[in-house]
């Protein structure tokens, strides 16, 4: 299992790649509004609030 700080590092990446894979899914689709770009924005929201839950409970 992943220490905290691990987790977090993990997420961060995760999140990072997410935000890249976006921006490149935008790039080809022209589109804020596609089946592609709202399926990878949601699972990057998904990450975010996970990271955000995570920071919280952490007092940072």
């Amino acid at each position: 299992m992943l220490s905290a700080d691990a987790h977090r590092l993990s997420l961060e990446a995760e999140i990072q790649s997410l935000r890249s894979r976006m921006e490149q899914l935008f790039v080809q689709e022209k589109s804020f509004t596609s089946d592609k770009v709202i399926a990878i924005s949601s699972l990057l929201d998904t990450k975010i609030n996970e990271y955000m839950r995570g920071r919280h409970r952490k007092g940072e």
